[in-house]
């Protein structure tokens, strides 16, 4: 049996400690916050309840199996609920587009939504997008990095390296296969999940799409916090011990490996093995001694973009909206301003700005556990951001700039034909400057590092730090971010350790 410290209770940290935990280990889990969840967060007010964070379940195989691995069915501790209509989409020039939540129902709603034998194309690139992702889940998606030999994991065949075609970029993949701009702007959107540009992130993250529509677009009834809580009963079902409120000074090193932490009381946790489930960057910049060993790690951090960040509006609504969807996407006329503004490239060179016309995603379940009665809505809306920067970027904490730009999405969002400024009866407005401070997210970057650039995944760190007795779990950890591939460096993790 190892003394284990997994630092942070994000779904991470919380998967990893149910894990070794149910494997025999002795486990503690530290939060620096009030309530377990990291980004997958809650907020309650007045009835009104939200998501703070993510807002969809994808592949939901991988939460299925975190557990079956941890102690019974994933539907005995959450109702999970299968959506269809998965999205709504509105665009710039008024079409509009509802994506079943069947796989085989989507051909026929593209031709009927845009025509121009819109089916047929987005069933092509998923024919390619299938192949990339047999090809890749194995090999990378659920197995460590190790340098050259996960390259070559991935290209034991010329066939396998043309179909994931690693020079290629996602816009470019899209520009083959799609005529439809309609389609091309929805492919462009899954580079988002990444926190990333579609103009240079890979084209393998075409298997975002397919999976997304492959295997279901999920909810938790009650909202998605649930999944984390219920992480957190397997984990302390089998021993573990959480304690919040406690922020970790330091990872210490003793005999050249991880011998615990340090708090910032100066309390001292022992362990054999560290989890580190707090973003990359922090721990190597602030919570790790400098070493030899992690300046690899460290120069890779440096070079990769860091991800896009968000601003979240949390609108308590009186009234309802006919006909709108779970989750609902508005684009603007010029999807590539959003990005040049976010990333500081292009018209926006060297300096990132909010963006003036953003996409706006609107998440609006109908759940009557978050509202206060039947006339009510609790909405969840996000809209792509530069990171907190003060220095060479956007200054998210500048007296007012939080509030205009609130408005400035209502306005848009009243533009786009939802207009709820005489429905609000309050609002909550969380900038990236609240999600770093929240959640220690370097800038507020939602994923840590973005995908941008055909060594991206590479550049991200891997569980197995070169420290021993140190690992990473988490959407800045191999293999990124999002709940399934978050859950999967749980997994990962775990394997790495071993039983007890």
């Amino acid at each position: 049996m190892a003394r284990v410290v997994v630092v942070g209770a994000g779904l991470g940290g919380l998967a990893a400690a149910a894990r070794l935990a149910a494997g025999g280990h002795a486990v503690t889990v530290l939060e620096q916050a009030a309530e377990p969840g990291g980004k997958l967060g809650r907020f309650a007010r007045d009835g009104h309840a939200f998501d703070t964070g993510p807002s969809l379940v994808t592949l939901p195989q991988v939460l299925r199996d975190l557990f079956a691995a941890t102690g019974g069915p994933l539907e005995d501790a959450v109702d999970l609920v299968r959506l269809d209509p998965a999205v709504g989409y509105r665009f710039a020039d008024g079409t509009r587009l509802s994506v079943p939540g069947r796989f085989e129902d989507v051909p026929a709603a593209l031709d009927e939504a845009l025509g121009d034998d819109a089916g047929r194309q987005w069933s092509a690139l998923m024919e390619r997008a299938a192949t990339m992702w047999r090809i890749s889940e194995g090999p990378f998606l659920r197995s460590p990095l190790a340098g050259a030999a996960t390259l070559a994991r991935l290209a034991r065949r010329p066939s396998d390296v043309a179909a994931i075609a690693p020079w290629q970029s996602l816009r470019g993949l899209g520009s083959r296969y799609l005529r439809s701009p309609h389609l091309r702007t929805l492919l462009d959107r899954y580079a988002t999940y990444s926190g990333s540009d579609p103009r240079r992130a890979p084209a393998v993250l075409a298997t975002v799409a397919y999976a997304e529509q492959a295997f279901g677009s999920w909810y938790v009834r009650g909202g998605l916090h649930r999944l984390a809580l219920a992480v957190l009963d397997r984990a302390v079902a089998h021993g573990a011990v959480l304690r919040t409120g406690c922020t970790v000074r330091r990872v210490l090193v003793e005999g050249g490996r991880a011998a615990g932490v340090e708090l910032a009381d100066g309390e001292r946790v022992p362990a054999d093995v560290v989890v580190s489930g707090i973003d990359a960057a922090a721990l190597h910049d602030g919570l790790l001694p400098a070493d030899g060993r992690t300046r690899g790690v460290r120069r890779d951090l440096r070079r990769a973009t860091p991800s896009l960040s968000g601003v979240v509006l949390l609108l308590a609504l009186r009234g309802r909206t006919p006909g709108l969807a779970h989750h609902t996407v508005l684009f603007p006329a010029d999807y590539d301003a959003e990005f040049d503004a976010v990333f500081g490239v292009g018209r926006h060179a060297g300096r990132p700005v909010p963006v003036e016309d953003p996409t706006v995603y609107v998440n609006a379940p109908e759940d009557p556990a978050l509202v206060p009665d039947a006339d009510s809505e609790s909405w969840f809306v996000l809209v792509n951001a530069p990171r907190h920067d003060p220095g060479r970027g956007v200054d998210w904490t500048a007296p007012g700039l939080a509030d205009r730009y609130a408005d400035r999405v209502l306005d848009v969002l009243a533009g786009r034909g939802l207009d709820v400024r005489d429905r609000v009866r309050w609002r909550v407005v969380r900038t990236p400057a609240d999600l770093e401070r929240d959640t220690g997210s370097v800038g507020g970057s939602i994923y840590g590092s973005s995908s941008n650039g055909s060594r991206a995944a590479f550049l991200r760190p891997a569980n197995a730090s070169p420290v021993p007795g140190l690992f990473l779990v988490g959407g800045s950890a191999h293999p990124g971010g999002g709940l399934p591939l978050v859950t999967l460096s749980a997994q990962i993790v775990a394997g790495l350790v071993g039983p007890a």
